[in-house]
C-alpha cells in the first residue's frame, strides 16, 4: 500500500478569524491604517473524514509544514485507520462547525493512514511518535511551523473524543 494523508492549505477567502488577524499582525481593525500589512491567511482546509491509504502522508506533511511556516498555523497529524472507531468518532467531531472552524484558523490538518501495510506511514508515526509500544489511534501530534513536535498523544494521552475534549485540546496548542 503507498502513503497515506489528506492535507489542508489554505482554502477559498472568508472573514478572517480574530487569531488569524492576530497571526498577520492584524489588530482586529482598530490600528493605523497608514502602514500597509499582509491581509489574513485564509481559513485552512479541513479533509473530510477518513484516511486515503493511496496518499503520499511524508509529501502532505512536508506541505504543510511550509504553509505553517507561511501562516503561523499549527501542523495537527491525525495517524488513524478506517476501521477504527476511535478515529471515526474523532472525525464525526472534526466535522462539526465549531471544531472545524478551530481546525481552519488554527491548524494544518494532515491525516495519515496507519490502519494497512504502509511500513512509510508507520515509519512516519514512529518519526512524530517516537515512545513506539502499542498505539491507540488516534494518535494526534501538534507540530510547530518549525517542524517541532509540540504534543503526541501517544504519550499524553487522547483528549476525549467529544466536541468539548477536542476543541480544548485544539485550543491549548493553537498558536
Amino acid at each position: 500500500m503507498s502513503a497515506t494523508a489528506s492535507v489542508l492549505p489554505s482554502a477559498s477567502a472568508s472573514a478572517p478569524s480574530p487569531s488569524a488577524s492576530a497571526r498577520a499582525g492584524g489588530a482586529g481593525g482598530k490600528g493605523p491604517t497608514s502602514t500597509a500589512s499582509a491581509p489574513a491567511p485564509a481559513p485552512a482546509k479541513v479533509p473530510g473524514p477518513g484516511y486515503d491509504s493511496a496518499a503520499d502522508a511524508k509529501a502532505l506533511i512536508q506541505a504543510a509544514v511550509r504553509a505553517a511556516k507561511a501562516d503561523g498555523r499549527m501542523v495537527l497529524l491525525d495517524f488513524g485507520a478506517n476501521w477504527c472507531g476511535n478515529c471515526k468518532a474523532a472525525d464525526k467531531v472534526f466535522a462539526q462547525p465549531a471544531t472545524s472552524a478551530l481546525l481552519a484558523d488554527d491548524y494544518h490538518l494532515v491525516k495519515v493512514d496507519i490502519g494497512g501495510d504502509s511500513s512509510a506511514n508507520s515509519a512516519l508515526l514512529r518519526t512524530y511518535s517516537p515512545s513506539g509500544g502499542t498505539y491507540t489511534m488516534p494518535v494526534l501530534v501538534v507540530v510547530s511551523p518549525s517542524g517541532a513536535t509540540r504534543v503526541d498523544t501517544h504519550a499524553s494521552g487522547n483528549p476525549a473524543l467529544t466536541a468539548d475534549g477536542i476543541n480544548a485540546f485544539l485550543r491549548k496548542w493553537a498558536p
